[in-house]
């Protein structure tokens, strides 16, 4: 009901701002520009979207099955399972999704949105086989749909890259902020999720969580202690360099498990087209209505209503101009990095907007893209409250990106 709600009305709202428009501007162009982006974003959606990721999603789920038969995915779940039964307590243990879900942030985590879908994708239809009503989301799918769109990344590549390519002298200055951005958004999601959900707080799951912690701070302190020149390099080759050593070790293990990995990987390869299918009209129908509702100026509105908001308290208001990205992020991972790129343009990769609509655009995932793709790929028709969830966490990630932007960048 959410997502049919939250639906509707991108492309009601679009349609009254439009009609606005045209009496009251005299803006005559507004109906043919959002027809044209209509159809521009339902074509754009199957052949820059969906066919692109045909090839990563057949790799990936070959790769999987490959992993599943030579015991890799339950050697994960039993590692993790002290904490990983505690925020999924329905999940029974040892259950391959356990390792499905670790693989998918294991590739969030290095930055590797390609890798991360496709593992993502099959630990949700994992968790859909335990699920007794097939319809509705269950508290376990909520729970890793929320954390997955919280976008945990400890090696921002992308990001890094696109710095580098719009010019910027501290192309790597982002990675601790936005580091530390993305995971006040993982921790705000299992909060917000996990009191909802009544899970148990014990020593066990705050020991997890503190050494995950610790850990991250650890590397932090040591990525800060290196040049610029060696953060770049480091952000560059490790996550790349991380994802082929997995890919390596996977394939050489399921030979000393004496699999026939080949016949493995096509057996697995061959359910990609069957999720691409299942995918591509849930691709269509949110990404049209998202462009639509962009096309049509709502976004500016929000952001110049905040900005107006924000002044009448005094507040320093030097980070509206990069948030844009922040509003367009649960809606458009590709709106929002234009708006980046944009404000990289406008103002600087190095300035303090550029830097900031750097950290908005790695320090959250795309939300609504998410539950529509994700749950629409095993037939969840009632989401509950993981909408909710996973906005409030994203705002609550934005504000922190905010302060931890004054703090290293203002």
């Amino acid at each position: 009901m959410a997502l049919n709600i939250v639906w509707i009305a991108f492309f009601v709202i679009a349609f009254v701002i439009a009609l606005c428009k045209f009496i009251f501007l005299n803006d005559t162009d507004i109906f043919k520009t959002l027809v044209d982006g209509m159809f521009d974003s339902a074509k754009s959606s199957v052949v820059d979207v969906a066919f692109p990721l045909t090839g990563a999603m057949v790799f990936f789920l070959g790769l999987m099955n490959i992993a599943e038969k030579a015991g890799a995915i339950n050697w994960l779940a039993r590692i993790l399972n002290p904490f990983l039964k505690r925020l999924f307590p329905e999940v029974p243990e040892k259950h391959p999704a356990m390792g499905q879900m670790v693989m998918n942030f294991s590739a969030n985590m290095l930055g590797l949105d390609n890798a991360a879908t496709p593992f993502g994708l099959k630990a949700m239809e994992g968790l859909q086989s335990i699920n007794p009503e097939k319809e509705k989301a269950s508290n376990a799918q909520i729970m890793f749909l929320v954390l997955h769109t919280s976008g945990l990344t400890l090696i921002p590549l992308t990001i890094i890259s696109y710095r580098l390519a719009a010019g910027s002298k501290e192309a790597a200055s982002i990675f601790i902020p936005l580091v530390l951005a993305t995971i006040c958004t993982t921790l705000a999601s299992i909060f917000v999720v996990g009191f909802k959900q009544k899970l148990k707080w014990d020593k066990v799951m705050f020991g997890w969580i503190g050494s995950m912690l610790l850990l991250v701070a650890l590397m932090l302190y040591w990525v800060q202690g290196m040049a610029p020149e060696q953060r770049e390099v480091f952000s560059k080759i490790t996550g790349n360099l991380l994802l082929l050593i997995i890919v390596v070790t996977i394939i050489l293990g399921a030979v000393w498990k004496k699999v026939n990995v080949f016949d493995a990987f096509i057996e697995g390869a061959k359910g990609g087209f069957d999720v691409i299918i299942k995918i591509i009209p849930y691709l269509v129908g949110m990404l049209v209505a998202i462009r639509v509702f962009r096309d049509s100026g709502a976004l500016g509105y929000m952001v110049e209503g905040i900005t107006w908001l924000l002044m009448q308290t005094g507040v320093n208001t030097d980070f509206t101009s990069a948030l844009p990205v922040a509003i367009m992020k649960p809606f458009s991972g590709s709106g929002a990095r234009g708006l980046m790129l944009d404000a990289m343009q406008v103002h600087g990769p190095d300035s303090f907007v550029g830097k900031l609509a750097s950290t908005f655009q790695g320090s959250a995932d795309t939300t609504f893209y998410i539950i529509a793709l994700y749950f629409g790929s095993v037939g969840i028709k009632k989401v509950r409250y993981a909408i909710w969830a996973g906005m409030l966490a994203d705002i609550i990630g934005v504000i922190m990106a905010i302060i931890i932007g004054y703090i290293f960048f203002h």
